[in-house]
């Protein structure tokens, strides 16, 4: 696949998740959320979460608007890290954070089928302003395991 090729498909991918975001909801019984905003560009979000007894994503949601790759970006967020420890979520997204700000990576393993899910958002990084929208859900959620809200973060 030609590189060309290949950002039409992360292009089709983010929009897909852009217009028809899964997970686009309120939790009844979440335990915990948090609001982001990014006062930059308006992006709006919040974010539901709800973990099992052990410490495990039992669920995670959102509801906001905002610009397609924050959208794209909360939805797919979503998808992956049901079933993630507290753990694994925070090391999903530190990997990710570091990609979109080129950063070099934390130490430690990582889900690789995660990260390669997340590469399609890869092309972000070359719009620094854009960094803010693709990772504004992820700081939510992390906010909300550390109980507290999210606005977008200026790295």
């Amino acid at each position: 696949m030609s590189g060309g090729d290949l950002r039409d498909l992360y292009q089709e991918v983010i929009l897909d998740h852009g217009k028809r975001p899964r997970n686009f909801r309120a939790i009844a019984n979440a335990t915990r959320q948090a609001r982001g905003h990014n006062p930059l560009c308006g992006d709006q979000l919040t974010v539901y979460l709800a973990l099992d007894d052990s410490g495990r994503v039992a669920d995670v949601s959102f509801q906001g608007r905002g610009c397609a790759i924050s959208m794209a970006s909360a939805s797919m967020m979503t998808e992956l890290l049901k079933g993630k420890t507290e753990a694994e979520a925070r090391h999903i997204f530190a990997v990710f954070h570091a990609k979109m700000t080129g950063q070099p990576p934390p130490d430690g393993p990582a889900d690789q089928d995660a990260v390669d899910q997340l590469e399609v958002l890869s092309g972000v990084r070359e719009f620094p302003m854009r960094v803010k929208c693709a990772t504004l859900a992820w700081h939510a959620f992390t906010a909300a395991l550390d109980g507290g809200d999210a606005t977008a973060r200026t790295e």
